[in-house]
């Protein structure tokens, strides 16, 4: 699954693919990217590198363990746009993924997402959620047709995300063919008034189908800090 989820599109790059080519139904489009921090790192254009210490724009208000291995409290997140492999002396963990197609979607999903899904950065979008997910083994033993009819003709993943649109935005990053711990990290950005929504959107895709395939599972909730 790639939590929490769904829903993202833009031009096309050549990219790396972390899960075998889309049959020819399911439409591929690159998302876009986020305005990131380039203060460490070799640039890449679409890999991003999500740094947890006590330094950033976005404070950490809390993290949940939703399933499997905790991983170290932090204060702040910074974001890089880059492949960064080192932390600092204050940096108690990094998390890198790339940016690449919309998986499991029929091209009339994508141009409704493409209709609906808003961009990263609004101003009034001052809070945030970082998913980190890794998916069972026998997840990724499945063909792909067999994923995609668990992600959406049973699970519903795109549907589900649609109706939270434009409200939550959200960008989906493959870390599962970087090594790795976890296999995604969805980043989702939404006005406080929205919280709720958010809430719900991610409450009903763990009680999916696709949610049973989640080995482990971090909730990352965030806000803006105000400029200095």
């Amino acid at each position: 699954m790639a939590l929490l989820v769904g829903l993202l599109v833009y031009l096309a790059k050549p990219c790396i693919a972390s899960e075998q080519a889309a049959p020819r139904c399911v439409a591929v489009v690159e998302s876009s990217s986020i305005k990131n921090d380039n203060s460490k790192g070799t640039k890449m254009s679409n890999i991003f590198t999500f740094i947890g210490g006590s330094k950033g724009p976005w404070s950490v208000k809390k993290i949940t363990t939703v399933k499997g291995r905790p991983i170290a409290e932090v204060s702040a997140l910074r974001i890089a746009e880059s492949d960064v492999t080192e932390k600092n002396s204050e940096e108690k963990w990094l998390f890198r993924g790339f940016t690449s197609n919309v998986r499991y979607a029929t091209s009339d999903e994508v141009a409704s997402l493409k209709k609906l899904q808003p961009e990263i950065g609004r101003k009034e979008a001052t809070c945030a959620a970082m998913i980190l997910v890794k998916k069972s083994d026998s997840w990724w033993q499945l063909a792909q047709d067999q994923r995609r009819k668990i992600f959406e003709e049973q699970s519903h993943h795109n549907s589900i995300g649609m109706d939270y649109l434009p409200a939550v935005a959200r960008r989906l990053h493959h870390s599962r063919d970087l090594g790795e711990e976890f296999d995604f990290i969805t980043w989702f950005e939404f006005a406080p008034s929205d919280i709720p929504k958010f809430d719900e959107l991610v409450a009903r895709l763990r009680a999916s189908e696709e949610w049973t395939y989640v080995d482990r599972e971090i909730d990352v909730r965030l806000e803006q800090r105000q400029a200095e």
